[in-house]
């Protein structure tokens, strides 16, 4: 479906907004003009535009669009702002940006998915670098990615309500239903990751955080393959804020061995002691600046694979059959589509792994005391026998 879906929209992109007789495109360079004298794009950027404009957030849902009769089939999501009041609208009063939208007085627009108000004429004031100079208002509409996440929290409440119900009936009751399924994640979760790196005395306090980010990052994964065009986990202020989650949970979390090894290195001499307390102050924010960029950018990558694939056969449909250029096409999404269903697994369990091994080396007892007391008192025995 995620193949078929895109291909879709692809074409409609591409056929329809371009109609442009392949010897008089030179493909490799920007423009064209139209008969009107305006200036279009080329294929491969209107492949570009596709690709980008998929991977950012929107509000609305559109599964395939017919340029030629300015139609687009999908479903607009609301909007909500706070400018003078509140104000709530559907986004399709934006005719997709096209229309300036009129409410208690104050007009908006939607420009390259953003909402910028304006006057009645819809003039948004470039500057020199064209980007719009006019004001934004309080923004809390819900977009796709809103959505999506709404949905997936939606998800995982009932899933884990219900596998909890069954736990109330005995500890040696079986799951019924799907919980089949998720209990033995959950408790993959706590035995290959949770323990191991936390440590058997204090990894259940964070099993419940440990437990959301996994089945939240994977099913925002998965809901990412689906012919929604959802790209939520390459979103990077969502990664971000996972992120900093991790960040905050381990630095509240953190003993004072933790905090010693990190200003002064317990075993080594003083002069190192100062050269190592700046870099591993700058370990604590690089680790989770590694797991932000990791997640975001490996599912950016697989959405563009995936996209980029799907465009081939728009620009080798000269030098191969139609056939062929769509078999190719096709058979490397498939295949990479599948590849992708091992990634959104992957890229949870990294991003659970590691959040669970940092929060490991902020809590463990170290023991260089006592095994320096049990030196102490094994020569003490010694010395008497």
């Amino acid at each position: 479906m995620l193949v078929f879906t895109a291909s879709n929209a692809l074409a409609s992109d591409t056929v329809d907004s371009i109609k442009v007789e392949s010897h008089e495109v030179n493909e490799e360079h920007a423009t064209h003009e139209d008969a009107e004298g305006h200036e279009s794009l080329s294929p491969k950027e209107v492949i570009n535009e596709h690709i980008a404009h998929h991977l950012k957030d929107d509000y609305y849902f559109t599964f395939f669009a017919d340029e030629a009769e300015n139609k687009h089939y999908g479903f607009a999501l609301p909007v909500i702002l706070i400018d003078n009041g509140l104000k709530v609208f559907s986004a399709s009063e934006f005719h997709y940006g096209e229309t300036t939208v009129e409410k208690d007085g104050q007009f908006y627009v939607l420009h390259h998915g953003k909402i910028y108000k304006t006057d009645a004429t819809g003039d948004l004031k470039l500057d020199e670098h064209h980007h719009p100079t006019a004001e934004k208002p309080i923004n809390f509409s819900i977009t796709k990615n809103v959505f999506s996440l709404l949905i997936t929290a939606i998800l995982l409440f009932v899933m884990f309500t219900s596998l909890a119900k069954t736990y109330k009936n005995g500890p040696n009751s079986l799951p019924k239903g799907f919980s089949r399924v998720l209990e033995p994640l959950v408790i993959y979760v706590r035995d290959e990751i949770a323990r191991p790196n936390i440590g058997e005395k204090k990894y259940k306090k964070f099993m419940p955080f440990l437990l959301t980010v996994f089945f939240l990052i994977w099913l925002l994964n998965l809901i990412g393959l689906t012919p929604l065009g959802i790209n939520v986990t390459g979103n990077i202020t969502v990664t971000l804020c996972l992120a900093l989650f991790t960040f905050f949970i381990t630095q509240f979390s953190a003993n004072k061995d933790y905090w010693g090894h990190i200003f002064w290195m317990p075993g080594v001499p003083v002069p190192m002691k100062i050269i190592l307390a700046p870099i591993e102050v700058l370990g604590m924010f690089t680790k989770p600046f590694s797991l932000m960029i990791r997640l975001f950018a490996n599912i950016t990558a697989g959405h563009t694979v995936v996209m980029g694939l799907i465009a081939i056969v728009f620009l080798m449909k000269e030098q191969l059959s139609t056939g062929g250029a769509i078999g190719t096409s096709l058979a490397l999404t498939l295949f990479i589509s599948i590849i992708e269903l091992l990634v959104a697994f992957l890229q949870a369990f990294i991003f659970t792994m590691l959040s669970s091994l940092f929060i490991g080396m902020a809590v463990q007892d170290h023991h260089h005391d006592e095994h320096h007391s049990e030196d102490v008192l094994g020569e003490h025995d010694n010395s008497i026998v």
